[in-house]
């Protein structure tokens, strides 16, 4: 596999280029990455390709006995389908408890004082709870009769 990747290299000779990196490139700071790397598990937890692909509609509508329609906002019975804003509230949902884990963690730092640590240890806690709470209402809401 060696000489069959170095052959081309045997026969051209690689130009000495002298590149140089633009002025205005710099690395991107600690909190910008962690930025980016969060807004994109938000749309890809929020099912973006999906709703690109199939176009759902935003909220639905089911009419009631009365014979009134009645928006809803999760498809209800249908695992592998949603709403564009079912997706998007279950992500922010996913979200808050990954912010919450990432609470829980800075907790550890031996320079953070006993009272901010509490705090944190109660924010982070409060956020994994509130968003484990909420999906799963979320999910008995989609599936009326699971998880019971």
């Amino acid at each position: 596999m060696e000489t069959l990747i170095g052959l081309p290299f045997a026969l051209l000779q690689v130009p000495n280029l002298k590149l140089k990196r633009p002025g205005w490139f710099h690395q991107p700071s600690a909190m910008v990455t962690f930025s980016l790397v969060l807004v994109s598990y938000f749309l890809v937890t929020g099912g973006i390709i999906y709703d690109v692909i199939i176009e759902p509609p935003s909220v639905g509508s089911t009419t009631d006995e009365h014979g009134h329609s009645r928006p809803v906002a999760f498809m209800p019975y249908r695992v592998n389908g949603q709403y564009i804003m079912e997706g998007l509230a279950s992500s922010f949902l996913f979200s808050i408890g990954g912010i919450g884990f990432i609470i829980l963690d800075r907790t550890h730092s031996p320079t953070t004082p006993k009272l901010n640590r509490i705090l944190l240890i109660c924010v982070g806690f409060l956020c994994v709870i509130i968003s484990f709470l909420a999906c799963w209402v979320f999910m008995r809401m989609k599936l009326p009769g699971y998880l019971k």
